[in-house]
């Protein structure tokens, strides 16, 4: 059976449902170029999604050399076969007419084409002067979240063994850093616990910031088809807008940004106070309890209203929801994350579980999600605040042997202090003491906070500022260096989503001109500096994505993220295979802790933790007094207000986040006609109530400013809730005349500009959910409206205000329901 949909109007498809502990029935979703049929592919290679962290498995269709479509993988353990909106569509960006071509070399102060050996001769000559005259700490690096694990390991290598800087991050460190310092800070090392499967299991789900219908469209899919179908799970959302979670949901708690971890503490109170905790799973598993329990002792839900602006009521009845649970799944993302004391209530999230003893079983997991495809091999392969492998830079036995598998001195591998986090290193370029910085496949004069300041920074002349890139960002043209990449279905390379999963990636078509595949340029990079090991051979002896591959297998054998069981050949197979994979589990691993934490003994642990209120780091003689055992640690934190609040000049709360139909920059998503055109401009979501009292309507232009900077955007009015604005981050400048930022001409249209430069103290996330704000109207719709979708969270609160957003004939997709063992209940819908 098929059927056509516009997956525009409908991102999230038709439905299968299906009951509790059922298997999730299959949809195969396609989407070829106009004119194509299946019969006219003549390739179809594998692949996964690039545009999120879902990591859901498809084929690409290839004619006469050229992607002409996607299909979703229907044997995938992940997707099941569907693919959601950006994935459909966000193929046709690859073949973009600016991509960059060529090399580009600032001249004169204009970007000129080069040959690639002028390129790197001057990459490598401003490398080795800065070395001579000032050393490695004058050397940094910023990545990404949608390169290949091959890549990052050879990242991490060269710049920590060949390089010797301690200055390597990721733009994970923008949605990610918490996860994982969440993780470590409960179970002593990352590593997500739960799985997408645990989503068939649950009788309760609790989101706790993360708007899953637009992160992660497929897996709301799921929940949906479960909601739809026999026993359907309750649901519990925390989130300041009406998204379509908050919408389904039993429950739903908007809190005052900034004001997680007191709702979290009431929430504790209550499960304590009604003794719905498991006290064998306490006892055997855990430390910290009664510190908990003294902390949240006057935490009550009435407590909570006065600081959360959240009814009494609701939380003790999601309360109620969650400590009558069965069967317990809870999920985390940026709500949590970019919002003040973001470690502090990610760990809360993981107490609960610990508390009732949810972790480890079927449908009774935390996942710590993910906000890009590769984020997690980012952490893995230490490209992003970590040593590779999940080692501790404070445990000298870890670092003597990552030496031993790199074959170097350890004290060749920088760890007199922690690897330095993101903003620090852009700090540091401020400064002077970076003398060069080299971007690869992000754009931070977009996405990171504080744009005017970032803007500066990345101009300055005694910087040498390297990025490599798809296309001429604006990031890129404010570089001195413009080096040309291939990007996903122009290379091939494996990458790990957030439930561990692991799929290859391979190569369906040529890039485009003289790009090259990151991990090429990488290589090209160390063999000209000639790094060597401590015997004289090449430091990076691997030549090509699966010999990389089989080298980071060597650095991951014996690590919580075991990758020795796994081949391309094996993950040629019909799914994606969850880590860890060795001999002890050769078919991967479902779920981490079915029998106890494993991995916080204080001599295997990848952190000794930190003081979640001031980020300190704890040393190793506390964790091993505190915990001897390496049991799962309860961390208790009190309640601290915002740094910046509210005040009569800047009276909002700013919040900022994503649409389903963009990824970061839209670098990629605003170049496709379907995706562009469902959100083509930045918008502005203001409450019903703040719209009546300011005399704002739907499309009214209006400008949100900070003490750091402005924007214009028009009004949507939501049913966020009052005195909290939101704008989507998504937004540059790239298709516009000011190229690369504001100016005369150009108001302020990114989000960014608005933002704080501030961040966890644990994590070092930036936070980008509480800046003030004051918002004033310029001009009157006059029949405009917003160019927001109608679709998802950005919905109008009175219905038919805005046009209906729709895709047209160009936006259908086909879905293929069944393959004879689905077990589907009531058919499809």
């Amino acid at each position: 059976m098929e059927a056509s949909l516009d997956r525009i109007a409908q991102p999230w498809g038709a439905r299968t449902p299906y009951g509790r502990d059922g298997s999730w029935p299959v949809r195969t979703d396609t989407c070829l170029a106009d004119g194509v049929s299946p019969a006219d592919v003549q390739r179809w290679v594998r692949a996964a999604s690039i545009l999120h962290s879902d990591g859901d498995a498809m084929d690409i269709a290839v004619v006469d050399g050229r992607m002409v479509g996607v299909r979703g993988r229907a044997s995938d353990r992940v997707n099941r076969g569907r693919l959601g909106p950006k994935d459909l569509f966000g193929w046709q960006a690859n073949a973009s007419a600016d991509r960059l071509r060529r090399p580009l070399i600032r001249e004169g102060g204009r970007l000129v084409e080069t040959d690639w050996p002028t390129a790197m001769g001057r990459l490598v000559s401003r490398s080795q002067d800065l070395l001579r005259e000032r050393g490695p700490g004058s050397i940094g690096f910023y990545t990404s979240g949608q390169l290949f694990l091959e890549e990052y390991y050879t990242l991490a290598v060269l710049a920590r063994a060949g390089i010797g800087t301690n200055h390597l991050d990721g733009n994970t460190r923008l949605c990610t850093a918490t996860a994982a310092e969440a993780l470590k800070e409960s179970f002593g090392c990352d590593g997500q616990p739960g799985s997408y499967a645990d989503i068939d299991h649950a009788d309760v789900i609790a989101l706790f910031g993360h708007n899953l219908a637009e992160t992660q469209p497929v897996q709301w899919m799921r929940i949906l088809d479960r909601l739809d179908g026999r026993d359907p799970p309750r649901l519990v959302c925390v989130d300041p807008r009406p998204t379509p979670v908050a919408r389904r949901a039993e429950v739903h708690l908007a809190p005052r940004g900034g004001t997680n971890v007191a709702l979290l503490n009431a929430l504790l109170h209550e499960l304590i106070r009604t003794d719905r905790i498991d006290h064998g799973f306490l006892a055997a598993h855990t430390v910290g309890f009664d510190e908990l329990c003294a902390q949240v002792e006057e935490c009550t839900p009435a407590w909570a209203a006065a600081v959360c602006d959240v009814p009494a009521v609701r939380t003790t009845e999601a309360a109620e929801v969650l400590g009558t649970a069965e069967r317990l799944l809870s999920t985390v993302l940026q709500g949590v994350y970019q919002s003040p004391q973001a470690t502090a209530a990610a760990v809360q999230v993981n107490n609960l579980h610990l508390v009732r003893g949810m972790l480890g079983g079927p449908g009774a997991g935390v996942l710590q999600m993910n906000g890009q495809p590769t984020a997690q091999n980012t952490r893995e392969c230490g490209a992003d605040g970590d040593l590779p492998g999940f080692r501790n830079w404070q445990n000298d036995e870890h670092v003597a042997d990552l030496a031993r598998v790199w074959n170097v001195e350890p004290e060749r591998i920088p760890h007199y202090a922690p690897p330095t986090h993101a903003l620090q290193i852009f700090r540091y370029a401020e400064q002077g003491s970076l003398g060069l910085l080299w971007i690869s496949g992000t754009n931070p004069a977009v996405s990171l906070p504080e744009l005017s300041r970032i803007r500066s920074i990345l101009a300055q002349e005694r910087l040498f500022t390297v990025v490599q890139d798809l296309f001429l960002t604006e990031t890129a043209q404010l570089a001195d260096l413009v080096l040309p990449a291939a990007t996903w279905g122009e290379k091939t390379g494996t990458f790990t989503n957030a439930d561990r999963t692991v799929h290859l990636s391979e190569k369906a078509v040529e890039p485009p001109g003289q790009a090259r595949p990151d991990l090429e340029i990488f290589l090209d990079y160390a063999a000209r500096m000639d790094f060597r090991d401590k015997d004289g051979a090449p430091l990076l002896h691997w030549h090509d994505p699966e010999s990389a591959f089989e080298a980071w297998k060597r650095c991951s054998a014996g690590r919580p993220c075991d990758y020795t069981g796994l081949t391309y050949d094996l993950l040629r197979g019909p799914s994606g295979i969850q880590w860890p994979c060795n001999e002890r589990a050769p078919e991967g691993t479902e779920r981490l802790y079915t029998d106890g934490v494993s991995w916080a003994r204080p001599d295997l642990c990848e952190t000794c933790g930190k003081d979640l209120e001031t980020g300190a780091a704890d040393c190793a003689v506390d964790y091993r007094a505190r915990n001897p055992d390496g049991k799962a640690m309860i961390k208790a934190a009190a309640y601290l207000p915002p740094h910046e609040p509210t005040s009569p000049e800047y009276p909002f709360q700013l919040t900022t986040g994503r649409t389903i139909y963009h990824f970061h920059t839209r670098t990629k998503t605003g170049r496709v006609p379907q995706l562009n055109a469902a959100a083509p401009d930045v918008w502005v979501e203001v409450s019903v109530a703040d719209a009546t009292e300011r005399g704002l309507e739907e499309g009214d232009l209006v400008e949100v400013a900070s003490p750091r900077g402005s924007l214009r955007g028009r009004v949507r009015v939501t049913d966020v809730r009052q005195g909290m604005l939101f704008v989507p981050f998504h937004y540059g400048y790239w298709d516009t005349p000011a190229g690369h930022g504001p100016d005369g001409r150009t108001p302020g249209r990114a989000a960014n500009e608005t933002t704080v430069t501030d961040w966890d103290p644990a994590s070092k996330q930036p936070l980008f959910k509480t800046s003030a704000a004051a918002l004033t109207l310029v001009e009157r719709a006059e029949g405009a409206s917003a160019p927001a979708p109608t679709t998802a969270a950005s919905a109008p609160a009175r219905p038919g205000s805005a046009p209906p957003t729709v895709g047209g004939p160009s936006a259908h997709a086909v879905h293929a329901f069944g393959d004879g063992r689905s077990g589907r209940e009531g058919g499809v819908r």
